[in-house]
Protein backbone atom coordinates (compact mmCIF):
# COMPACT_ATOMS: atom_id res chain seq x y z
CA UNK A 1 0.00 0.00 0.00
CA UNK A 2 2.78 2.42 0.94
CA UNK A 3 4.64 1.57 -2.24
CA UNK A 4 1.62 2.69 -4.29
CA UNK A 5 1.84 6.17 -2.79
CA UNK A 6 5.34 6.71 -4.12
CA UNK A 7 4.90 5.11 -7.52
CA UNK A 8 4.86 7.64 -10.30
CA UNK A 9 2.95 6.66 -13.34
CA UNK A 10 3.77 8.22 -16.69
CA UNK A 11 0.61 10.34 -16.38
CA UNK A 12 1.78 11.73 -13.03
CA UNK A 13 5.25 12.49 -14.38
CA UNK A 14 3.73 14.28 -17.36
CA UNK A 15 1.44 16.30 -15.10
CA UNK A 16 4.33 17.27 -12.82
CA UNK A 17 6.40 18.33 -15.81
CA UNK A 18 3.54 20.55 -17.03
CA UNK A 19 3.18 22.12 -13.58
CA UNK A 20 6.90 22.82 -13.39
CA UNK A 21 6.83 24.37 -16.85
CA UNK A 22 3.88 26.59 -15.89
CA UNK A 23 5.60 27.60 -12.66
CA UNK A 24 8.80 28.53 -14.49
CA UNK A 25 6.83 30.47 -17.11
CA UNK A 26 4.87 32.35 -14.45
CA UNK A 27 8.04 33.19 -12.53
CA UNK A 28 9.73 34.48 -15.70
CA UNK A 29 6.71 36.60 -16.63
CA UNK A 30 6.50 38.12 -13.15
CA UNK A 31 10.23 38.84 -13.17
CA UNK A 32 9.89 40.52 -16.55
CA UNK A 33 6.92 42.63 -15.41
CA UNK A 34 8.63 43.78 -12.20
CA UNK A 35 11.97 44.39 -13.90
CA UNK A 36 10.43 46.71 -16.49
CA UNK A 37 8.30 48.70 -14.02
CA UNK A 38 9.21 52.35 -14.16
CA UNK A 39 9.97 54.15 -10.91
CA UNK A 40 7.68 56.95 -12.03
CA UNK A 41 4.70 54.72 -11.31
CA UNK A 42 5.46 54.83 -7.60
CA UNK A 43 6.12 58.55 -7.28
CA UNK A 44 2.54 59.64 -7.89
CA UNK A 45 0.94 56.87 -5.86
CA UNK A 46 -0.67 58.52 -2.84
CA UNK A 47 -2.36 55.25 -1.90
CA UNK A 48 0.93 53.56 -1.09
CA UNK A 49 2.04 56.57 0.94
CA UNK A 50 -1.19 56.44 2.92
CA UNK A 51 -0.85 52.70 3.55
CA UNK A 52 2.78 53.11 4.61
CA UNK A 53 1.78 55.99 6.84
CA UNK A 54 -0.99 54.03 8.56
CA UNK A 55 0.92 50.76 8.96
CA UNK A 56 4.45 51.94 9.77
CA UNK A 57 4.87 55.68 10.34
CA UNK A 58 1.87 56.40 12.60
CA UNK A 59 2.54 53.49 14.96
CA UNK A 60 6.20 54.54 15.14
CA UNK A 61 5.19 58.13 15.94
CA UNK A 62 2.73 56.86 18.55
CA UNK A 63 5.50 54.78 20.12
CA UNK A 64 7.76 57.85 20.07
CA UNK A 65 5.03 59.78 21.88
CA UNK A 66 4.72 57.07 24.55
CA UNK A 67 8.50 56.74 25.02
CA UNK A 68 8.87 60.52 25.06
CA UNK A 69 6.19 60.75 27.75
CA UNK A 70 8.09 58.26 29.91
CA UNK A 71 11.33 60.18 29.48
CA UNK A 72 9.53 63.46 30.16
CA UNK A 73 8.19 62.14 33.46
CA UNK A 74 11.66 60.86 34.35
CA UNK A 75 13.28 64.19 33.48
CA UNK A 76 10.55 66.36 35.03
CA UNK A 77 12.38 67.05 38.33
CA UNK A 78 15.47 68.23 36.48
CA UNK A 79 13.43 70.24 33.98
CA UNK A 80 11.54 71.90 36.82
CA UNK A 81 14.76 72.86 38.58
CA UNK A 82 16.15 74.42 35.42
CA UNK A 83 12.82 76.08 34.48
CA UNK A 84 12.72 74.27 31.13
CA UNK A 85 9.57 72.19 31.61
CA UNK A 86 7.78 73.66 28.57
CA UNK A 87 10.77 73.15 26.30
CA UNK A 88 11.26 69.58 27.52
CA UNK A 89 7.56 68.73 27.16
CA UNK A 90 7.46 70.19 23.68
CA UNK A 91 10.53 68.24 22.53
CA UNK A 92 9.64 64.90 24.11
CA UNK A 93 5.83 64.77 23.98
CA UNK A 94 4.17 67.48 21.91
CA UNK A 95 6.26 67.13 18.75
CA UNK A 96 5.75 63.34 18.36
CA UNK A 97 2.08 63.72 19.30
CA UNK A 98 1.55 66.32 16.58
CA UNK A 99 3.28 64.05 14.07
CA UNK A 100 0.95 61.24 15.13
CA UNK A 101 -2.42 62.92 15.48
CA UNK A 102 -2.53 66.21 13.54
CA UNK A 103 -0.53 65.45 10.38
CA UNK A 104 -2.61 64.62 7.26
CA UNK A 105 -2.54 60.94 6.29
CA UNK A 106 0.14 60.25 3.69
CA UNK A 107 1.86 63.61 4.09
CA UNK A 108 5.44 62.51 4.65
CA UNK A 109 6.83 65.97 3.89
CA UNK A 110 5.18 67.28 7.03
CA UNK A 111 7.38 64.97 9.12
CA UNK A 112 10.33 67.25 8.32
CA UNK A 113 8.63 70.00 10.29
CA UNK A 114 8.42 67.81 13.38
Amino acid sequence: MLQNLFDRTPEMRNGLAKMKTRLKLTACLLALIFATASPSFATDDQGMLMITDMLIVRPACFAATAVGSVFFVASLPFAAMSHSTKKTAHALVVTPAKATFTRPIGDMDALKDY
